[in-house]
C-alpha cells in the first residue's frame, strides 16, 4: 500500500473565495437574524464616528470662533456621548455574535466527526490522521473567527467608507476628489494580494496538518521511538516541517506587510495633499477653518476602515482555504448505508452460512497494472461451521476477512450471508450480524467494560460482560486492575500488555453472541498456556455461530471444522487439517512453522 500523503494537493488557483465561503450559508442560516442584527449595530456604531467631525466643525466655526465657553463645553458633552454610544454598540455586537457562532462551530465539528465515522476505510487509508485532525480544530477555528470579525467588518467598513466619502464630497468636492485618487491603485493592489495570499494560506494550513501528523505519530509511537533510540530522527523530522511552516508563515507576513504598507501609504499621501490644498484655501478665504477641521477629521476617521482592508482580506482568504479543506472531507463519498444500487437481490433467510462467489478485490489506490489481491475466490462456510483460513504472508487473508463486514467493497463477485448478498444489506444490519476481532487490537480511552460492551447491543450489561471476559480468559487480569472493569485503559490501551489488549478485543467480538464471527489471528499475542485456556472456552462460543478464523498456528487451526488454504489470491485447497497435511505440500510447509515468515504465492504489493 502506498504511503499516505501528508497533505493532499492544494486547490486549483482559479477557485473563488466568495463561492467557497458561500458554502457556509447552511450553517449560518439558523443564526442569521443575530448576525444581521450585529452587522447593523456595527454599521451604526461605525457611522457614529463620522458624526464627530461634524460636531467639531460646529464647534470651530461657532463657539470657538465666537469665544463661547458654554458652547465649547456643550460640544465636548456631545463628543463624549457619541464615544460612549459607539463603545456600547460595539459591545452589543460582540454579545450578539458570541453564542451563535460558537454553536455554528460546534455543529460543523459534530458533522465533520460524524462524516469521518461514515467514510469508508479506503478514505482513511489515503488520509493522514493529522490532516483530518487539523481540519476539525485549526480550520474550524479560522472559520469561526471569520464569521465573528472579517465577515461583519468587510460590510461595516465598506459602508463606513462609502458614507465617509459622501460626507467628504458634500463638505468640499475638490478636496474629496483628491482623497478619491488612491481608490483605483488600491483595488488593483488588493486583487493581486488576494490571489497570492490564497496560495500561501493553503500551503500553510496543509503544512499544519503535516506537522500535526508527525506529532501524533511520535506520541502514539513513543515506545518505538524510545526503544530504537529514534528520538533524534523524529526531532529532525519535526524541525524540518517546523522550518518549512515557519518559512511559509514568514511569506504570509511579508505579503501582509507589503499590502499594509501600500494601503497605509497611498491614503496618507492623499490626506497630506488635501491638507496642503485645504490650508491654502483657508488662507485665501475660500474655505472655513471649521470645514477644513471637519474634512480632515473625517478623512482620519476613515483611516482604520481603509487600512484594515488588507488584514480583513487576509483573514477571509485563510477562512476560505479552511472552508475548502473542511468540505474536502464533507464532500468525500461516504459508505452507502443501504445496499449497492443496480444489484439484483438474492433470496435469503434460510440458514446457508457464508458464501464467497467469484470474489475479486483490488485496492482503489493500487496501480492499474497491479494484480488483484484476491482473484476469483470461491468458498463456502456451512451454517454453524468454523472455517480456518491459512496462507502465507501477503496472500490476502486479512483483506478477505475485511470484506465480510464491508470494510472494503468487493471489486467483483459477491459475498452471501445465509443466501443474502451483503452488498444489498443495510450496513447497520450487516454489522449487527457480523462481529470482528483483528490481529492488531484497538482499544479506546474508556473503561475496560465500555471497550468490551462496544460489541454488544444497547441492553447488554454486567452478565454479558462477565461471560465475554471469561471466554477470552480476561476476567482474571481485569479483576486485578485497580477498579476492575471500570478501570480506564488509556489511549490505545497502551497501559495493557499486547496479550491483554488482544483478549479484550476477542471479548468485544463475542460479547454480543454474533450470528457470524470473523477472527483475524486473534490469539497471536498469547502465551501457550493462556492460548490453550482461551481456545477451550472459545470452542463453546464457536458452536453457536458461523465463524471464519485466520490462523497461523496448528493450535488455532484445530479450533476449526475445516481449513481453506489461500495462495496467490485464490483458494488453493479446502479440507480438514489432516487432509491438507497429506494433500498439500504448501499447507504442510506453512504448518511446519516456516511459513509465518513468508508464504508461497506472495505477491509484491499485496496486503
Amino acid at each position: 500500500m502506498p504511503e499516505k500523503p501528508l497533505a493532499p494537493e492544494s486547490s486549483p488557483p482559479g477557485r473563488s473565495a466568495v463561492r467557497t465561503l458561500l458554502r457556509l450559508w447552511p450553517y449560518v442560516r439558523p443564526v442569521r437574524a443575530r448576525l444581521f442584527t450585529a452587522a447593523a449595530v456595527a454599521v451604526v456604531a461605525s457611522c457614529l464616528s463620522l458624526v464627530i467631525p461634524l460636531v467639531l466643525k460646529w464647534m470651530v466655526d461657532g463657539p470657538v470662533a465666537d469665544r463661547d465657553p458654554g458652547g465649547v463645553w456643550l460640544g465636548a458633552l456631545y463628543l463624549l456621548l457619541l464615544g460612549v454610544a459607539e463603545a456600547l454598540l460595539f459591545g452589543l455586537r460582540r454579545w450578539l455574535v458570541a453564542r451563535p457562532l460558537a454553536s455554528v462551530e460546534a455543529r460543523m465539528r459534530g458533522e465533520l466527526f460524524g462524516r469521518l465515522q461514515r467514510l469508508p476505510v479506503a478514505f482513511h487509508d489515503r488520509w493522514a490522521s493529522g490532516q483530518l485532525l487539523s481540519r476539525g480544530t485549526t480550520d474550524l477555528m479560522l472559520v469561526r473567527m471569520f464569521l465573528a470579525f472579517p465577515l461583519t467588518f468587510l460590510v461595516v467598513n465598506g459602508v463606513t467608507i462609502l458614507v465617509g466619502y459622501v460626507l467628504l464630497l458634500a463638505q468640499d468636492r475638490a478636496l474629496g476628489l483628491v482623497l478619491l485618487t488612491p481608490v483605483v491603485p488600491l483595488v488593483v493592489v488588493c486583487s493581486l494580494f488576494e490571489s497570492r495570499y490564497a496560495l500561501v494560506a493553503r500551503r500553510a494550513q496543509d503544512q499544519v496538518g503535516d506537522l500535526t501528523t508527525v506529532v501524533e505519530e511520535s506520541v502514539l509511537g513513543i515506545r518505538i521511538v524510545k526503544g530504537f533510540g529514534r528520538h533524534r530522527s523524529q526531532a529532525e523530522a519535526f524541525r524540518a516541517l517546523t522550518a518549512l511552516l515557519r518559512g511559509t508563515e514568514l511569506t504570509k507576513a511579508r505579503l501582509l506587510a507589503a499590502i499594509w504598507a501600500l494601503i497605509t501609504f497611498l491614503p496618507e499621501l492623499a490626506i497630506g495633499a488635501a491638507l496642503v490644498l485645504g490650508t491654502v484655501r483657508v488662507a485665501d478665504g475660500e474655505l472655513s477653518a471649521g470645514t477644513l477641521v471637519a474634512f480632515l477629521s473625517t478623512a482620519l476617521a476613515l483611516r482604520w476602515p481603509v487600512e484594515s482592508l488588507g488584514f480583513l482580506i487576509a483573514m477571509s482568504q485563510e477562512a476560505a482555504t479552511a472552508t475548502e479543506r473542511y468540505f474536502e472531507v464533507m464532500d468525500a463519498e461516504e459508505e452507502d448505508r443501504s445496499g449497492s444500487p443496480g444489484r439484483e437481490p438474492v433470496g435469503g433467510g434460510a440458514a446457508d452460512g457464508v458464501r464467497f462467489e467469484g470474489v475479486t478485490f483490488r485496492y482503489p489506490d493500487a496501480p492499474p497494472d497491479a494484480p488483484p489481491v484476491l482473484d476469483g475466490v470461491d468458498l463456502r462456510i456451512r451454517p454453524g461451521e468454523t472455517l480456518a483460513l491459512v496462507g502465507g504472508t501477503g496472500s490476502g487473508k486479512t483483506t478477505l476477512t475485511a470484506l465480510v463486514p464491508r470494510l472494503h467493497e468487493v471489486t467483483a463477485g459477491r459475498i452471501l450471508l445465509d443466501g443474502e448478498d451483503i452488498a444489498l444489506m443495510d450496513r447497520a444490519r450487516l454489522r449487527s450480524l457480523v462481529a470482528v476481532a483483528f490481529e492488531e487490537p484497538t482499544l479506546f480511552s474508556a473503561s475496560v467494560g465500555e471497550n468490551v460492551l462496544m460489541g454488544a447491543g444497547d441492553g447488554a450489561g454486567e452478565p454479558e460482560l462477565r461471560r465475554a471476559l471469561a471466554v477470552a480468559q480476561a476476567d482474571g487480569f481485569v479483576d486485578r486492575l485497580p477498579e476492575g472493569a471500570r478501570t480506564q485503559v488509556g489511549e490505545q490501551g497502551l497501559s495493557l500488555s499486547g496479550g491483554q489488549r488482544q483478549r479484550l478485543a476477542l471479548a468485544r467480538a463475542v460479547v454480543g453472541r454474533p450470528r457470524f464471527l470473523v477472527l483475524d489471528d486473534p490469539l497471536s499475542a498469547l502465551d501457550v498456556h493462556t492460548e490453550a485456556r482461551v481456545e477451550a472456552a472459545l470452542r463453546e462460543v464457536l458452536r453457536e455461530t458461523t465463524a471464519l478464523v485466520v490462523a497461523h498456528r496448528p493450535s488455532t487451526v484445530m479450533l476449526a471444522d475445516r481449513v481453506a488454504l489461500l495462495s496467490g489470491g485464490r483458494i488453493a485447497a479446502v479440507g480438514t487439517h489432516q487432509e491438507l497435511l497429506r494433500s498439500s505440500a504448501e499447507y504442510a510447509w506453512l504448518m511446519s512453522g516456516d511459513g509465518k515468515a513468508g508464504g508461497a504465492g506472495r505477491r509484491d504489493g499485496e496486503r
